[in-house]
């Protein structure tokens, strides 16, 4: 019997210790990154409301009719100045279809701007930080492996976003139904 209450106690005491440990983590985020996410988000739709919600659409829209832009510069701005993991937000602006294909570029390119922009992505760091370190012990400069890796990550998120985007196109008719176009996706009835 006294096996069996000690077995009880053990258990009770690791099952409470996970929330425990719950608990502190929960904590570090309200110290770290969770003030700085409301404070951007606060930043970025106040922004957006001074600029106008219909301009930043309108240029949004303008920019996502270029599958070159739509893959490339709307991923990095959104990466540069909302950082990870803010920067999906600003897919909002797309028309449905290329949600996805958004969110794909964007996520994709969260190492390699970190290697010029560390201040996008800082949780991360340590991927491009691995690498230098071991360019850095063969004696070589970690500057043009940032600007390359830079170069490649733009190049890597333009073929995730096509693929996607096309992968979208023929998948989608396909799970929700024959007849079902993308332009169906469009909350607001298209471009």
């Amino acid at each position: 019997m006294n096996a069996l209450m000690n077995a009880l106690a053990k258990g009770a005491t690791y099952f409470i210790g996970l929330f425990q440990e719950g608990g502190k983590t929960f904590l570090s985020l309200l110290g770290g990154i969770l003030p700085t996410v409301i404070v951007l988000m606060t930043a970025v739709y106040a922004l957006t409301s001074l600029i106008g919600e219909d301009v930043v659409e309108s240029w949004a829209k303008k920019a996502s009719k270029s599958i070159f832009t739509r893959y490339t510069l709307m991923p990095i701005i959104a990466m540069f100045f909302l950082t990870n993991p803010m920067a999906y937000t600003f897919g909002k602006f797309l028309p449905e279809r290329y949600k996805p294909a958004f969110y794909d570029a964007a996520v994709s390119f969260c190492h390699p701007i970190t290697a010029l922009f560390p201040h996008a992505n800082p949780g991360e760091l340590f991927v491009y930080l691995g690498i230098a370190t071991g360019v850095e012990k063969l004696g070589l400069p970690i500057g043009g492996l940032a600007i390359r890796y830079f170069l490649v990550g733009i190049v890597v998120i333009f073929i995730r976003g096509l693929v996607t985007e096309r992968l979208t196109a023929y998948l989608t008719p396909r799970i929700l139904g024959k007849g079902f176009t993308l332009n169906d996706l469009d909350v607001k009835g298209g471009d």
